[in-house]
């Protein structure tokens, strides 16, 4: 969080071959659990968001972004907090995506993401991974 109070999350879009973009389930006890997210996590104080979305997929997934492109930034008002979403597409990684701790992870075609299943401030991202397909 940053002086504002605004949070600052990495969110990484993740695309295979078959133009399926990668998605995990939040935890049902997270803020805005029980949805589907992009992966991603806050950037630490003092931390570049490509570190932090290497970092964060890491933990999360066990693979490591060796190459990322900014795609969008989206700032979100929820009743408890403020967000900015820095959103990069990774263009190249090594490893296998697998739930590190514990969360459901899926491939689904980008036609096939419903803006319900993912908290508000991912409707901006379905759109435009709409408009690369």
């Amino acid at each position: 969080m940053n002086k504002n109070g605004l949070v600052h999350v990495a969110v990484g879009v993740l695309l295979n071959d078959n133009q399926e973009v990668l998605i995990a389930l939040r935890p049902a006890q997270s803020h805005q659990g029980g949805l589907w997210e992009f992966p991603g996590g806050k950037v630490e104080e003092g931390e570049s968001v490509e570190h932090a979305l290497n970092r964060e997929f890491e933990e999360e997934l066990g693979i490591s972004v060796q190459g990322c492109t900014a795609l969008t930034q989206i700032r979100h008002e929820y009743s408890d907090k403020s967000i900015m979403l820095d959103v990069w597409r990774i263009d190249k990684f090594s490893g296998i995506p697998l739930g590190r701790e514990g969360q459901a992870i899926e491939w689904r075609a980008i036609s096939k993401l419903r803006a319900v299943d993912f908290p508000k401030a991912n409707e901006r991202i379905i759109r435009v991974l709409n408009s690369l397909v």
